[in-house]
């Protein structure tokens, strides 16, 4: 099943979701470069909610653009399988190698999330808007974690009843929630 397929099949949880799927989809249908950075304006990232094996912590980073305690994730760079995407920013982003997909690889989140301007590597980045797939993966929270210092300041198991008071981006709040019981409906 190609990306496009997979977004159509996604079932949204609310009104919020439905309406980004729909987004989304023109965008996929509109733009060339969707899964590239080339386009400056928006384009599709996949991101990772790491909880460890009794399903009550989260890992998280400190994002040093977005100034919050986030989620994993990035940038799809021509990358059509975005959940391969999300196992790779787990990876370079935490150093945690050894993750297993939760919900048969399933997408578990699409949201349409604004990025505001921010320097990157010296370099001024417009403010964009990020296409958001997200995945949920279980890793062994005794993995030794490492930060990424380009990326983030701080990594570290989060309480998962914390997850959303932690995040200092009020946009992501309901995300996080949304992942959170989408975990908690796992157990």
């Amino acid at each position: 099943m190609n990306l496009k397929e997979e977004i159509i099949d996604y079932i949204p949880v609310d009104e919020q979701e439905q309406t980004d799927k729909e987004f989304i989809l023109d965008s996929i249908n509109t733009f060339d470069n969707i899964l590239s950075r080339e386009n400056e304006f928006i384009h599709l990232t996949s991101s990772a909610l790491v909880v460890n094996k009794n399903r009550d912590k989260v890992l998280m980073i400190y994002h040093n653009i977005y100034n919050s305690w986030c989620w994993i994730g990035g940038h799809a760079d021509g990358e059509e399988d975005l959940l391969s995407v999300a196992k790779r920013e787990v990876e370079e982003e935490t150093s945690v190698k050894n993750i297993n997909v939760l919900g048969n690889g399933k997408i578990m989140s699409i949201d349409s999330l604004p990025v505001a301007g921010h320097v990157k590597r010296g370099k001024y980045v417009n403010s964009h808007v990020h296409l958001s797939v997200g995945y949920i993966f279980e890793a062994d929270e005794s993995e030794e974690v490492k930060i990424k210092p380009d990326e983030n300041s701080n990594v570290a198991w989060q309480d998962i009843d914390k997850v959303v008071e932690l995040s200092a981006e009020p946009h992501m709040k309901n995300v996080y929630q949304k992942m959170i019981n989408k975990v908690k409906e796992m157990k």
